[in-house]
C-alpha cells in the first residue's frame, strides 16, 4: 500500500510559483518522475490522478488575489473547496484568516495539503468530506478551477449560489473552463498565469477572479 506522504516527498519537488512566490508547494516538475507517469502506472501503485501535484491557473490567480487583498479573509473563517495542493488555503492562512478549512476528497491531496502547510509555516484544517449541500457557516468560500466537469460544476454552483444569502463571500478563480457560470458573477481581477502545454493548450492562460453574487 502506497503511503501518501512518502509518495509525495519521493515524487515531487518543493517549488515556488512565479505568480505566488510567497508560497512553495510540493509539485510535479519536469525533473521528477511523477510528471511522466500515466494514470495506469499510478493506478498500479494505488494512486489516483494527482491533480494536487500541479498548481492550476484558477488556484494561482485566486491565491494571488487573496494575498493582495487580505481583507477578504482577515479574521474570518474560510473554506477552500477543492483545495488540491492547498495553495489557496495557505494563501488565506498567510493573509490572516482566523480559521481555514481545506476540503479535498482525495487522501493524497489531503496529505499534500498538510505537507504544504507545514512547508509554509501555517496551520489549517483539512477534511475529505464532500461538503456540497452542507450548511457550514464559513464567512469566505474560495473555489479555484473547479468548473471543468459538468456534473460537478452544476452541483457545486447550485450550492454556492445559496451561500451569499447566508452572508458568505464566495470568490472563484477560473481560466475559462467550459462550465464556468455565464451570469451571476462579477470579475474582480485578471491575471496572466504561466502554465505548461503538458496541462493546458497554451503556455499562459488569462485567468479571472470573480465574486459570486446573490441571486
Amino acid at each position: 500500500m502506497t503511503v501518501p506522504a512518502a509518495f509525495i516527498r519521493d515524487n515531487t519537488a518543493l517549488t515556488a510559483l512565479p505568480l505566488v512566490p510567497e508560497i512553495r508547494l510540493y509539485l510535479a516538475t519536469e525533473v521528477v518522475p511523477l510528471w511522466r507517469k500515466t494514470e495506469d502506472q499510478l493506478a498500479e501503485q494505488g494512486v489516483p490522478p494527482p491533480y494536487w501535484a500541479f498548481a492550476w491557473a484558477g488556484g494561482q490567480a485566486l491565491a494571488r488575489y487573496v494575498l493582495d487583498h487580505p481583507e477578504i479573509v482577515r479574521g474570518k473563517s474560510v473554506l477552500d473547496f477543492g483545495s488540491g495542493s492547498g495553495l489557496v488555503a495557505i494563501a488565506a492562512a498567510k493573509a490572516g484568516a482566523s480559521q481555514v478549512l481545506a476540503a479535498e476528497i482525495d487522501a493524497f491531496a489531503e496529505a499534500a495539503i498538510q505537507l504544504n502547510a507545514e512547508a509554509n509555516g501555517v496551520r489549517l484544517a483539512t477534511t475529505r468530506e464532500d461538503l456540497i449541500g452542507s450548511s457550514g457557516r464559513w464567512e469566505t468560500i474560495l473555489v479555484g478551477d473547479m468548473c471543468y466537469e459538468r456534473p460537478l460544476a452544476e452541483r457545486l454552483l447550485t450550492w454556492l449560489a445559496e451561500r451569499p444569502r447566508s452572508g458568505a463571500t464566495v470568490l472563484l478563480g477560473d481560466p475559462g473552463r467550459s462550465y464556468f457560470p455565464k451570469s451571476g458573477v462579477e470579475k474582480l481581477a485578471t491575471y496572466r498565469v504561466e502554465t505548461t502545454r503538458e496541462l493546458e493548450d497554451r503556455e499562459v492562460r488569462e485567468t479571472g477572479v470573480y465574486a459570486l453574487r446573490e441571486t
